[in-house]
């Protein structure tokens, strides 16, 4: 059974090798794809579970209603901000839908103040998968289909 990972932001999809972060670049936090957003919000890529919202806003955890465990990490070091141009839309527990908005966030702001942009979406359990598979490369809308896991 293949599942699909929709994309959470509008705007072009790379390769998570060239992220600057070994972690996700490495591929230890699991597959997946970075995007380089070009608007500043994030919506759910699946039907499922918030599982976490960090504190600091920039990242969120949700469990599909497959099963599927992804992390949207908004941002490269966007932790020391703090929260500061993030604001969440939704808590941990919360049942979402593909689509449903999750947290907006200031690009500009976050970009001056000195850090990259790019968002990772990871599969934070791909061992569970034979297969983590990019659908989408370069423009990609939101919900468009981004990922298949099987």
């Amino acid at each position: 059974k293949i599942d699909v990972v929709y994309s959470p932001i509008k705007g072009q999809v790379k390769p998570l090798s060239e992220i600057k972060d070994d972690a996700f670049a490495s591929g230890v936090l699991g597959k997946g794809v970075a995007i380089e957003p070009s608007v500043g919000r994030a919506v759910s890529p699946v039907n499922g579970t918030v599982s976490t919202v960090f504190d600091t806003k920039h990242a969120i955890g949700l469990t599909s209603d497959d099963g599927a465990e992804v992390l949207i990490h908004i941002g490269l070091d966007t932790v020391k901000l703090n929260g500061e141009y993030f604001k969440t839309h939704v808590k941990a527990g919360e049942k979402v839908k593909a689509g449903d908005l999750l947290v907006e966030f200031d690009i500009d702001a976050i970009k001056k103040a000195g850090y990259p942009t790019i968002t990772p979406i990871i599969i934070t359990n791909t061992d569970n998968y034979e297969d983590v598979n990019t659908i989408k490369k370069g423009d990609v809308k939101e919900k468009d289909k981004l990922v298949s896991v099987r």
